[in-house]
């Protein structure tokens, strides 16, 4: 039988008031901020790593594949559209040094809301070129604006040089 507002005794309640407050309190010790901010930065940097990384040759040299793709497969979906990116070479130069910078930026703490802004609009960018991977884009929107929000945490350079507002006015 479901326990229902009549047959719950005083004591019944005041025990489920107090284990769900003990359970908020244990939930609130793991999910400390300084450790939310730091995985936010981890979790958002890693997949943009993997991409940049794949788009290099060398020290400031695109691979072949880097420059086809600007070129021949990705499009932007605007209405009217799609439409090709203008000048492809220069686009999959700065979309890899972003993909290479940003999430190195994001995992020392350093220009961590930068760095997160450049996400943010690389994201929105992504999402214009690839529409039907926005439940993937939404969280990475998220992860940037949250960053971008609330700082880097206790553990990043940026604390060190004295970032520690999580927000301004």
């Amino acid at each position: 039988m479901m326990p229902t507002q009549e047959n719950l005794k005083p004591s019944s309640a005041a025990f489920f008031a107090t284990a769900i407050v003990r359970a908020r309190r244990a939930v609130e010790t793991l999910a400390q901020p300084w450790l939310v901010q730091l995985v936010l930065r981890l979790a958002l940097a890693v997949p943009f790593w993997r991409s940049g990384v794949l788009k290099w040759h060398g020290f400031l040299q695109l691979n072949d594949t880097a420059i086809t793709l600007f070129t021949d497969e990705f499009q932007l979906h605007l209405p009217g559209g799609p439409y090709p990116f203008p000048a492809p070479a220069v686009f999959a130069f700065l979309s890899a040094c972003g993909e290479v910078g940003f999430p190195v930026l994001l995992v020392l703490g350093i220009g961590t809301r930068f760095a997160a802004a450049g996400l943010f609009l690389m994201t929105c960018i992504i999402e214009l070129t690839v529409p039907d991977g926005w439940p993937i884009h939404i969280t990475w929107a998220a992860m940037a604006l949250g960053i971008a929000a609330w700082g880097p945490g206790r553990i990043s350079i940026d604390w060190l040089l004295g970032d520690r507002a999580s927000r301004s006015r």
